[in-house]
């Protein structure tokens, strides 16, 4: 067994993983999350990483946030993840609400 320390949204966690014969293992290329890109008004979009439904809205337009604010939870895969701001600013578009299906990309909010 190897031990190692992640980091996942703020919170420290040490995790044990057993060393196997890399003969038995398979890889395969994941696809990453989408990027957040520049919104057309010059403010930065927040996309959803993955499908999932939304279980919570925090943020509403002309709210202001802090890099790292949690602005929505997203559930996926019987998982919560938080969806927090990347940038600070002030929130100038909210584009789904609670109960949404999304799929990965769609853009959730835009902060200006």
């Amino acid at each position: 067994m190897k031990k190692y320390k992640v980091n996942v949204n703020g919170t420290d966690y040490e995790i044990a993983l057993e060393v196997i014969n890399t003969d038995d293992v398979k890889t395969t290329t994941a696809t990453p999350a989408a990027p957040a890109v520049s919104a057309p008004s010059g403010g930065e979009t927040v996309n959803s990483p993955m499908p999932g439904n939304i279980l919570a809205v925090n943020v509403k337009v002309g709210d202001t946030v802090k890099k790292g604010d949690v602005l929505m939870v997203l559930e996926a895969m019987k998982m919560e993840n938080e969806i927090m701001a990347g940038v600070d600013g002030k929130v100038t578009a909210v584009n789904v609400d609670k109960g949404a299906t999304v799929e990965t990309g769609t853009v959730l909010c835009v902060i200006g």
